[in-house]
Parts: structure tokens; sequence; C-alpha cells
């Protein structure tokens, strides 16, 4: 997948081949910006964790938000 597509602010989860317990298919989950990660193939996201943590690529399709989802998003902690 391109990564340029990762200046989306959101994720939406589509495999979590060996990261069940940290990624969950069809969950949405925040991007944190990486160049050198994307140079990579990978993406850094906000798991389950809690924590930023990197995946691939391939895992995710950028998604965009609504105003009011990216609001509620932004609040979770």
């Amino acid at each position: 997948m391109n990564t340029s597509s990762w200046e989306t602010q959101f994720v939406l989860c589509v495999k979590n081949d060996n990261y069940t317990a940290s990624l969950e298919v069809r969950k949405v989950y925040r991007v944190i910006s990486d160049s050198r990660a994307a140079e990579h193939q990978l993406i850094r996201v906000i798991d389950e964790s809690e924590e930023d943590y990197l995946y691939p690529s391939d895992y995710f399709v950028p998604i965009e938000l609504p105003k009011a989802a990216e609001t509620a998003f932004s609040e979770v902690n």
C-alpha cells in the first residue's frame, strides 16, 4: 500500500496476523506520524495497550472520520 496516504489521522485495521492481542480487525486506530517508519512500510498507531507501536502498513486502510467522531477520538486518553 502507498504510505503517502498515511497523512490521514485514522485507519481501519483489516488484518492482525501475529498481533491478535494488540490489534482488533474492523477497529479504528489513531495514527502517529512517523516518516521514518513509512520508509519501511510501517505505520505507528495507538493500539490496544494505549501506547504507540509500529505495525505493517498493509494491516490498515486510511479512513476519514466525520468531525464529531474525530473530536470523540481526540478526547480518548
